[in-house]
């Protein structure tokens, strides 16, 4: 009888198996995580030093600048490493690990999106009562229900998962990830798989109806204001929001609208690789380029760098 638990390690065939193709990635992506790190870092930076960014939208933002960091440091290291080395084995157990990560980030993510989603709402429908609706307590309580969401989501799959028996050990893909890891066990994964999509779907609809619902009130609201100066004053504070959760939903969207079977790997592979090291970057560029405030307060820190050096 074959003994299914001597497979300890998996193999992670990565992007390309073309050597001068490889070292193109690892540049593309060494560039664009450096930019996302500092970016991210930039707004966690400005969020905490500046008192004119105190409100609930920018400690909301501060959270998902974070969460971005935290999600493509999960991602792309782990990568680059095994570019360089030339070792594309990685432990069961460090596959595991890196799989709750990011589950737990990713998931965390679409809350947090959706929280945001109803600060703009009462930013805009109810601005007389939004200090004393989105108070400190409340964005503090806000945010534990997001990871604590994100904590429910991945566990129970975990939990499941970290007794599965293996029969093969190559995983066609450049991180771990639940799809291909499942098809190589030799157990019975039928309910793991069921439970996968079913809590993928139910964070994905329950964040995404509450984004629709918010924005359904929001854009009503807006019509509704008297002049265009208005208008666009409002729908501004919430365009970096909504231009953020359209990359972000529409590469889920177009990860699982495959063209066919036989394309299903690259795509999974080419919406990945945007989602964990392009749209973490651009993020940062995103809200600062389309927010007076966050603009103005990198000014003010970069004039009083300037300042202090000439010193």
């Amino acid at each position: 009888m074959r003994n299914h638990s001597a497979v300890t390690t998996f193999i992670l065939l990565g992007l390309t198996d073309d050597p001068q193709l490889e070292i193109l990635v690892f540049i593309f992506l060494f560039i664009t995580y450096i930019l996302s790190v500092i970016g991210n870092l930039t707004i966690i930076s400005l969020t905490l030093v500046d008192s004119h960014l105190k409100t609930a939208m920018y400690f909301f933002l501060q959270n998902f600048s974070f969460l971005e960091i935290s999600f493509t440091t999960a991602c792309v290291p782990p990568y680059l490493y095994i570019i360089s080395s030339g070792d594309r084995t990685i432990t069961v157990k460090a596959c595991f690990s890196q799989i709750f990560f990011i589950v737990l980030f990713r998931a965390t993510e679409f809350f947090l999106l959706a929280v945001m989603s109803y600060d703009r709402y009462v930013a805009i429908c109810k601005p007389l009562h939004y200090v004393t609706i989105m108070s400190s307590r409340v964005c503090r309580d806000l945010i534990l229900c997001c990871w604590v969401s994100g904590l429910l989501i991945i566990i129970p799959l975990l939990g499941l998962s970290l007794h599965l028996e293996f029969c093969d050990s190559v995983i066609d893909h450049f991180y771990c990830d639940a799809s291909p890891i499942l098809k190589n066990s030799c157990s019975d994964t039928w309910f793991i798989e069921q439970l996968v999509v079913i809590c993928a779907v139910l964070t994905f609809i329950m964040t995404l109806v509450c984004i629709v619902l918010s924005y359904i009130y929001i854009i009503r609201t807006i019509l509704r204001l008297p002049s265009l100066q208005q208008r666009k004053k409002a729908f501004s504070t919430c365009s970096s929001h909504m231009i953020v959760v359209s990359m972000t939903y529409g590469s889920c969207i177009f990860m699982y609208v495959k063209p066919s079977v036989k394309d299903e790997v690259a795509i999974n592979k080419a919406v990945s690789l945007l989602t964990i090291s392009v749209a973490p970057m651009l993020n940062p560029f995103i809200y600062t380029l389309r927010n007076k405030q966050v603009k103005q307060s990198l000014r003010d820190v970069l004039k009083r760098f300037v300042f202090h050096s000439k010193k």
